[in-house]
């Protein structure tokens, strides 16, 4: 394994902490597919199934082969995460219009979503190169998952979140977790900026999607799909863009189990946007090489409120080994998606709701054909934003779902059944 610059090529050891080149790209981890086989793995992997309470017992863990080869098992920080539902649903396949449809629910993940996958690799490299205090940059999903992974391995984490824009539920879970918490005036950019420039002064280990190494841990969630799957992938994989690591890891996934042959052909993936913080969207619709930062982001959808993503490189290169498309939707569209996805009994915050609302309108704009098959992966738990629930919940769409007063008299009760 190397860390290598995604645009010029420089090479750098797997200890150094610096995470962009000089010349301004990211870095990312390179390894050596050659003398792995497809077939081995498979058996490998299923036999891993079985494991309890050991570190292969973890749904990203389970791949160790492919994620972190070089960690001693015995330093792995984890959780036992990933493992989560692949579930179908009538509803909701009704509701996006495609033939079949698969909801991957990294809701389930111990902190409540799919940080989990890339934070569990991200502090235990940390720690094993001796790391104390670890920082992030976080609307509020990667921050909870910081800080869970540092006070199981007994490290210290630093979160800087913005003022506004980021839901409750979130910072008191990640207060509840042990982080010394900064909040700051501005945006998640701001803060990526900031860390960037004094991290290595600070003596932080820094864990956001710059951080190479959770975009290998985020890779597990396409393995445990294609596993689920028996190794056959669908049409189409739709997700949501915030800051584009889980795109990122998605293809990075895909095209190391082309490598290895544990599948035979690629998926094409869809990446949704919320209209209001959609600059990634704007650059591919308009076929412009450089991506113009949104400066003020503005959704409900708290996890996608990001202005300027760090990893659009990345993702763009993902798109185009994929055919790949990108689309936006209003914060009104991701709402009824949730609706949907809530009363299937799955539930899901309203960024992961994107995914299904982007992928209705791939439909109805004859992009994705209503024969094809997708999966829809959903990020973060239905709790994380309690704050846009109660609003969709006690709003407009509310209908006898709520609970109202009444007497508990049999004719009165008769009358609310």
């Amino acid at each position: 394994m190397k860390l290598s610059c995604t645009e010029c090529g420089l090479e750098r050891g797997l200890t150094d902490p610096v995470w962009r080149c000089e010349c301004g790209g990211l870095l990312q981890i390179e390894q050596s597919l050659g003398t792995l086989d497809g077939e081995k793995l498979r058996r490998v992997f299923d036999e891993r199934l079985a494991q309890r309470n050991t570190p292969y017992a973890s749904g990203v863990w389970r791949y160790k082969e492919l994620i972190h080869p070089e960690l001693p098992a015995e330093r792995i920080v984890t959780k036992y995460e990933g493992n989560t539902g692949l579930y179908g649903s009538e509803p909701v396949r009704r509701f996006t219009g495609v033939r079949d449809l698969r909801l991957k629910a990294q809701s389930e993940n111990p902190s409540g979503s799919f940080k989990d996958n890339g934070m569990t690799v991200a502090v235990s490299q940390g720690a094993w190169l001796g790391y104390e205090r670890f920082a992030c940059s976080s609307t509020g999903n990667t921050s909870s998952s910081l800080a869970m992974y540092a006070a199981l391995s007994d490290k210290a984490s630093y979160v800087f979140v913005p003022e506004e824009g980021v839901a409750g539920g979130k910072v008191l879970q990640t207060a509840a977790y042990g982080a010394r918490m900064i909040r700051f005036q501005g945006t998640y950019d701001d803060g990526i900026r900031f860390l960037e420039r004094h991290a290595a002064e600070l003596e932080l280990y820094v864990c956001n999607s710059i951080n190479p190494f959770r975009i290998e841990g985020q890779k597990s969630i396409v393995y445990e799909i294609a596993q689920a799957l028996n190794w056959t992938l669908p049409d189409w994989i739709v997700l949501p863009g915030g800051a584009l690591s889980n795109v990122s890891a998605l293809g990075k996934g895909l095209q190391g189990m082309l490598a290895v042959g544990l599948i035979s052909r690629m998926p094409r993936v869809a990446v949704v946007q919320a209209e209001g913080a959609s600059p990634f969207h704007r650059m591919i619709e308009h076929s412009l090489k450089e991506l113009i930062p949104e400066p003020r982001p503005s959704t409900l959808a708290s996890a996608l409120n990001i202005g300027n993503p760090p990893s659009w490189k990345k993702a763009a290169d993902v798109l185009q080994a994929t055919r790949g498309v990108t689309v936006s939707v209003t914060d009104e569209e991701i709402l009824e998606a949730k609706a949907v996805i809530d009363r299937a009994g799955i539930g899901c915050e309203p960024a992961s709701a994107a995914s299904a609302a982007g992928l209705r309108k791939l439909v109805a704009q004859g992009i994705v054909d209503k024969d094809e098959t997708a999966v829809c992966i959903l990020t973060g738990h239905m709790l994380k934003d309690a704050d846009a629930l109660q609003r969709y919940v006690t709003g407009e769409a509310a209908d006898a779902g709520m609970p109202v007063s009444t007497g508990l008299e049999l004719g009165q009760v008769k009358a609310r059944l």
